[in-house]
């Protein structure tokens, strides 16, 4: 008997599904989850989230899911969304959480691409995705709210059928836990194979160095099966035993009424979100956030401006995160020593993995560089893709990609895209550095730029730019302002002035979007003029 429970122990310590048992453990009435994303608003008891947990888990055991196999996701933001993902895991079946807004080929080819077995549709986010999974005759179909047609089963009865109790089977140190696909804004998405042991090494980093307590409660918005939601959010606080405010999706009005009324503590987003949250002042000035205590801005480039607007808007304290799905998540954070991570920074290396800088050249460089990063949290490899892992990853180190300079100090800002570089006219131009520039000026909040083709040049930034609102600045005036402030070469040859930039499924500004815009509109005028 005491072979059998410590073996069964040792199985749950080492599988991440489990992440959340011992806050239940210790506090099974405490709320872990408000779900505000249905008709009603929800209140899930840790309790609850651990009965359901092992109820998914027998469901998908007893559908005929075995370890390693792959069980896709296409569910909207609510709590079912983290039973299936998590409920999977215990049964050491794959997650593959996608985002609800893939077109018909882009989901066929991941479907293939991972082999799925199965697949959780919930229909009314997706109206292509049923008749895909049909189409790819994926074996365990299982939908939410309502069954699509013959062959697919229903949600809640099934896994409300189940037994509460779960033994979990014994994984492999390496064993997957879930898989999720990069956006793919270069080519094919991408699958990340990320490991039980090296997700529960990152999360429990997280509470060693960086502890959320019992009274933490934390607003997400964005999509669950984007790493800033799961990593901001779900994991570390459900591990401390806090408290996850969940909405469907960002509309700033709401956002702002529920982190006032549920006395939520933190919360962080990409800097869109903020900068639309900024614009509704009159909920800024009469609702109540003194139980805020600190927000994060990530998943992409942050100006000054916005940062100090945010922080002086809310009182609080106010950071920029870095992170990346393979390589860790996160590998830069705060310091531990207490000091003050300076603007345009993401913080210092973390305390239990490495980092480093690399030239063009294959040399570390103290400086300035691709970032690679070595932790038990980097992916061991992209699915089925040898070549780029042969190209991305060596000796356990993972090549971001990311450009990055580092002070004497050891704080390290993001500088852009490696592949993000295109020649003007023998010229290397950055577009984060051309966006850096034009976000100096008083009138522009945001910026986006991109590369158009030219003959004569090559390629020539383009730019699409968000003004504050109120503000009147012409094309010819930034141009202007471009061509005095910094290198003529990078100045952008074609500005448009837009209220908002176009976003994607994650919040993010939509580059890809925004590049078939502009190219739309100038690609043919550019290229006359020679």
């Amino acid at each position: 008997m005491g072979n059998a429970m410590e073996q069964a122990m040792t199985a749950k310590d080492d599988n991440l599904g489990y992440w959340c048992a011992d806050a239940a453990a210790a506090n099974p009435d405490r709320i872990a989850i408000v779900d505000l994303c249905g008709a009603a608003p929800r209140d899930v008891t840790y309790g609850d989230l651990e009965r359901r947990l092992n109820q998914a888990a027998n469901l998908f055991t007893d559908a005929g899911l075995v370890p390693g196999d792959r069980l896709a996701m296409i569910v909207d933001n609510r709590t079912e969304f983290v039973e299936i993902m998590f409920g999977a895991m215990r049964a050491g079946v794959v997650p593959v959480p996608l985002s609800t807004k893939l077109g018909a080929d882009v989901l066929r080819y991941i479907l293939d691409d991972a082999a799925c077995r199965a697949i959780v549709v919930e229909p009314g986010c997706s109206p292509i995705a049923a008749a895909v999974a049909d189409e790819a005759e994926i074996e365990i179909r299982i939908a939410l709210d309502a069954t699509p047609g013959a062959g697919w089963q229903l949600y809640e009865p099934a896994v409300g059928r189940q037994s509460d109790r779960f033994s979990p089977p014994d994984l492999a140190a390496d064993h997957p836990s879930f898989q999720p696909y990069t956006s793919g804004s270069t080519g094919r998405p991408k699958g990340v194979v990320l490991t039980h042991a090296g997700q529960l090494w990152w999360i429990r980093c997280v509470q060693k160095y960086w502890p959320s307590a019992l009274e933490t409660r934390a607003l997400t918005a964005v999509p669950l099966y984007h790493k800033n939601a799961m990593a901001g959010a779900i994991k570390p606080l459900l591990l401390a035993g806090g408290t996850v405010v969940l909405l469907p999706n960002f509309e700033p009005r709401r956002f702002l009424e529920v982190l006032s009324a549920y006395r939520c503590t933190r919360t962080g987003a990409v800097p869109t979100v903020f900068t639309r949250l900024l614009q509704q002042h009159d909920l800024i000035e009469n609702l109540d956030f003194s139980a805020l205590e600190s927000l994060s801005l990530g998943s992409a480039p942050v100006q000054k401006a916005l940062m100090e607007d945010v922080k002086k808007a809310f009182g609080c304290r106010v950071s920029e995160s870095y992170g990346l799905t393979e390589g860790g998540p996160v590998m830069i954070g705060p310091p531990l020593d207490g000091r003050e991570t300076p603007f345009g920074s993401c913080g210092v290396a973390w305390p239990e993995g490495e980092v480093k800088l690399m030239s063009p050249d294959g040399k570390e460089d103290p400086h300035y560089g691709d970032l690679w990063v070595k932790n038990p949290g980097v992916t061991p490899g992209y699915h089925n893709l040898p070549e780029v892992n042969a190209s991305r990853i060596k000796d356990g180190w993972l090549a971001t990609g990311d450009l990055f300079s580092v002070d004497e100090d050891g704080f390290y800002y993001f500088r852009g895209r490696v592949d993000d570089m295109f020649n003007c006219g023998g010229e290397n131009i950055f577009p984060k550095e051309v966006e850096n520039l034009l976000i100096t000026h008083p009138d522009i909040y945001d910026a986006s730029v991109v590369a158009v083709s030219q003959p004569v040049k090559g390629f020539v930034p383009v730019a699409m730019v968000m003004r504050l609102k109120g503000a009147d600045i012409t094309e010819q005036e930034l141009k202007q302002y471009c061509l005095d402030n910094g290198p003529a070469y990078a100045h952008p040859r074609r500005i448009r002035v837009v209220d908002e930039l176009p976003l994607n499924a994650a919040a993010k500004v939509d580059r890809t979007a925004i590049k078939k815009i502009l190219e739309a509109a100038y690609a043919d005028e550019l290229a006359a003029a020679v």
